[in-house]
């Protein structure tokens, strides 16, 4: 029997990802799709201690590292759960859910390599070029970075 692609979906704690997750879980893997062609990946960029920390110095900023630890732990757990949340409810079963430390953009470019993907959803912000320009646009990034195809979900501006 032939193996399944594999689809690797970013999610974050953005109403943006989330809507990705479900219109991808709605139009490509969900119960209504007979027989999906595709194991799904969910993959979690989780920011450093460090940098959810910004760029605070000096005197005490190591008394607050474990507790910026602990809130991203609590968060990490929230998204996850959520995702996983939202699979269930669509009738998609045992998503593979990994959580990596590290920029987005290079944490899912590796995860496409890692699981050999045939495809990456990420959600769009819908950033305007300056805005994207400073920022930084992971979808943008791994348009033109991940070795597979990317298909960029955008949000209607009507559930905005």
């Amino acid at each position: 029997m032939e193996e399944n692609q594999v689809m690797v979906v970013g999610i974050d704690d953005s109403n943006f990802s989330l809507y990705a997750l479900e219109w991808t879980l709605d139009h490509l893997v969900g119960p209504t799709i007979n027989d999906s062609i595709f194991k799904l990946v969910l993959v979690y960029a989780k920011p450093s201690v460090i940098s959810a920390a910004g760029l605070l110095a000096g005197p005490g900023v190591a008394d607050i590292l474990p507790i910026v630890d602990s809130d991203l732990k609590r968060a990490t757990t929230k998204i996850v759960e959520h995702a996983k949340e939202l699979c269930t409810k669509k009738s998609v079963k045992d998503p593979i859910v990994e959580v990596v430390d590290g920029d987005p953009r290079n944490v899912l470019c590796d995860a496409v390599e890692k699981h050999h993907a045939s495809i990456l959803v990420v959600g769009s912000h819908g950033y305007g070029p300056i805005k994207r320009a400073v920022l930084g646009s992971v979808s943008d990034y791994c348009a033109h970075n991940a070795h597979c195809s990317v298909m960029i979900v955008k949000m209607p501006k009507t559930k905005q």
